[in-house]
């Protein structure tokens, strides 16, 4: 593998993105993330992917300035004007999140999918990293959980049209004033709840830190009904595999209520960004998310000395 000393963030130290260092005060951020559909209106997706594709950027503080379209397309058995929608609700967000779409590519294929891949800048000391946590720490939650619960729902036709509403909002909805807010106020780590889920991303930030974290389940944001949608079973496949693979990290409470796993193991689509900082600074950034738009936001846990690389669930 090739080195180099301008290499900020790369494949040795897996991060949500990758960073570079140009000059002394300034360094850019690369990423790339593209899905197949997760809800049924075209312009929905390309904003969701799109806002997805923007997240690891703002997760890492940094600010996205260019991006690039990646489409695979069934041009054969597909309308044209599918793909349109698509492409217009991608615009749409990244003209909300003032990124210039520079280019893009595209291939036939015969699974729709779309996303971004996006650059972005900061400055090279203020770069903020998973592997940051520490001790004393309190960790913010600025999204609700529950996407892949329900959109398992909207699937199986029992989410109403309010709930189909809101989760998609919320998908839709970029992190990046929660971002520029974290930035201001100075926090330690920080990483975006996406694909592992809130305990598979949380574990990330531990597990070469020499730290553990205790959550509080009773504090955590959740998408209405997405508790008993898990209770009826309606649990996306990727729920089991991000359980399975860090399950020795995680310690459940025995008054913990059956449930929890399936909402903590969710894989989430453009979720909130987690955020670890000085506990003095907690409700300073909590106040400001609040007022910022970020209403469920919300203090779900606290970093501990031990036990080391564990998450313990109460």
């Amino acid at each position: 593998m090739l080195s180099d000393p301008n290499l900020i963030v790369g494949l040795d130290s897996p991060d949500d993105a990758g960073v570079y260092k140009l000059t002394d005060d300034l360094a850019i951020i690369q990423t790339v993330d593209f899905f197949t559909p997760i809800v049924d209106d075209p312009y929905d997706f390309g904003r969701i992917a799109a806002a997805n594709a923007l997240s690891d950027v703002y997760a890492m503080g940094g600010r996205p300035i260019t991006a690039m379209n990646l489409v695979c397309f069934p041009i054969k058995t597909m309308d044209i004007s599918v793909l349109r929608e698509i492409l217009r609700g991608g615009i749409d967000k990244l003209k909300e999140a003032e990124v210039i779409l520079v280019g893009g590519h595209s291939v036939e294929d015969p699974e729709l999918k779309y996303g971004l891949s996006v650059t972005g800048v900061i400055h090279p000391e203020k770069v903020v990293l998973k592997a940051g946590v520490r001790p004393g720490d309190s960790l913010i939650l600025t999204k609700p959980l529950g996407t892949g619960i329900i959109n398992t729902a909207i699937k199986a036709g029992m989410a109403s049209k309010g709930q189909v509403t809101e989760v998609i909002e919320q998908m839709a909805t970029l992190n990046k004033r929660a971002s520029e807010l974290m930035q201001e106020i100075g926090v330690h780590a920080c990483t975006d709840v996406t694909g592992f889920g809130l305990l598979g991303h949380a574990g990330e930030m531990i597990q070469n830190s020499g730290v553990g974290i205790e959550i509080d389940t009773s504090s955590i944001p959740i998408f209405p009904r997405a508790i008993e949608f898990a209770q009826m079973g309606l649990v996306p496949g990727g729920t089991y595999r991000n359980r399975d693979f860090r399950a020795s990290m995680v310690e459940f409470a025995t008054d913990v209520p059956e449930w929890v796993p399936d909402i903590l193991f969710d894989p989430q689509t453009s979720g909130g960004l987690l955020i670890s900082l000085p506990s003095e600074k907690t409700k300073g950034l909590l106040g400001k998310l609040h007022e910022a738009g970020c209403k469920q936001a919300s203090i779900i846990g606290k970093v501990l000395t031990k036990p080391k690389g564990k998450i313990i669930i109460r």
